[in-house]
């Protein structure tokens, strides 16, 4: 082949990832759209956010503050962390590439849930490594299973906690185990980008667990509760010496200025915060009850979206999601996650959750 007839080429792996999808948020030819495919707050962002960007665009000639300080104080004043173990990211996406980056190479593994985050799986590949599945059960990471998984290849081991898009979550004492588990030189990351929804005794988002080891980190973000989806705002508690080695890989200015200021009066507005979590807290059990009285089997959730089963009823998932689009109500195929026959609902406003429900009682012929 002559030089003129080739070109560049990606490193070997990359052409292999399917690129990760978001949930839609289109209806084609309806007047009025409720988007409720990625798990978005139905509340908005805090009022007190808005009005700390008031301002900001006078200034967009200079450049944020690379560390982020301002952000990472609030974090840290709000969860009673140290700041030197906070680092920000252009949502918790980006974080998740940076650890992939700095701890996997080719040769090396990372084990992923069978229903975990598209993103884990994506970024072990980008950075050369090879993605190892575990089996769940009862759509619930088994820690046996991973642990029995584990190689002198692993590097890496993801769990989220509560998972997306099952919405189930292990309990503490099942994490402590799996961490105790795992060789020290084994980084488990425990993705709590639910947390602030669950409300079960036995559930912890990892800072005690970060707290008293050196080889876990915890990632969050701004993108759920807080309503800051369009900002792109994550974080990661971590030791010292994992955020040393991120913060030498990460771009010098990955968060901009809006973020910084619109994030750190978000997660001071601790009203705001309960307000979506009562909301939550109401509509959760009520969208499960009404979805099961339809005959729709419900995977029992802690975070802020529900993932209903099509398997026990005559029609099908993608048959319900055709009719709620054509009605405005847009949901998640979740077919790449490993559910050909079932759908993904964020709770919504109250509108939003009675028009799913009545569209479906339709749908299923139960009106």
């Amino acid at each position: 082949m002559s030089s003129a007839t080739m070109k560049p080429a990606p490193k070997k792996g990359v052409m292999d990832i399917a690129a990760y999808v978001p949930g839609r948020e289109t209806a084609p030819g309806v007047e009025r759209v409720f988007k409720l495919s990625a798990n978005e707050s139905p509340l908005g962002p805090s009022p007190k956010a808005v009005e700390a960007l008031e301002g900001i665009g006078n200034h967009l000639e200079i450049y944020p503050d690379g560390a982020a300080n301002h952000l990472r104080d609030a974090i840290a004043e709000v969860h009673g962390l140290n700041p030197a173990n906070i680092l920000c990211g252009n949502g918790s996406d980006d974080l998740l590439a940076l650890l992939c980056q700095a701890y996997l190479a080719p040769g090396d593994e990372g084990i992923i849930s069978e229903h975990g985050f598209l993103v884990y799986k994506i970024q072990i590949i980008g950075a050369g490594a090879t993605p190892v599945t575990v089996p769940e059960t009862d759509c619930t990471a088994d820690v046996d299973a991973i642990l029995a998984a584990v190689t002198k290849r692993t590097k890496i081991v993801f769990i989220a906690n509560p998972n997306n898009p099952t919405g189930t979550y292990l309990p503490v004492e099942a994490v402590r185990r799996l961490h105790a588990g795992l060789p020290s030189d084994v980084l488990l990351v425990l993705d709590a980008a639910y947390a602030e929804y669950v409300r079960r005794n036995d559930y912890e988002s990892g800072i005690e667990l970060v707290s008293a080891n050196e080889n876990v980190v915890m990632t969050r973000t701004f993108s759920k509760i807080y309503g800051l989806a369009a900002l792109r705002i994550g974080w990661l508690y971590g030791p010292a010496a994992v955020v040393d080695a991120l913060n030498r890989i990460r771009g010098p200015f990955n968060v901009n200025g809006a973020a910084i200021v619109a994030g750190a009066a978000a997660i001071r507005d601790r009203d705001h915060v309960e307000r979506a979590i009562d909301h939550n807290h109401v509509w959760l059990p009520r969208l499960t009850e009404g979805l099961e009285a339809l005959g729709l089997t419900v995977t029992p959730p802690v975070g802020n979206f529900l993932l209903m089963h099509f398997d026990s009823v005559s029609k099908s998932a993608a048959e319900a999601d055709e009719f709620l689009t054509g009605r405005g109500f847009v949901l998640r195929r979740v077919k790449a996650y490993g559910f050909d026959n079932a759908l993904r609902m964020s709770v919504g406003s109250r509108e939003a959750n009675e028009g799913v429900l009545a569209a479906l009682k339709e749908f299923l012929g139960r009106a």
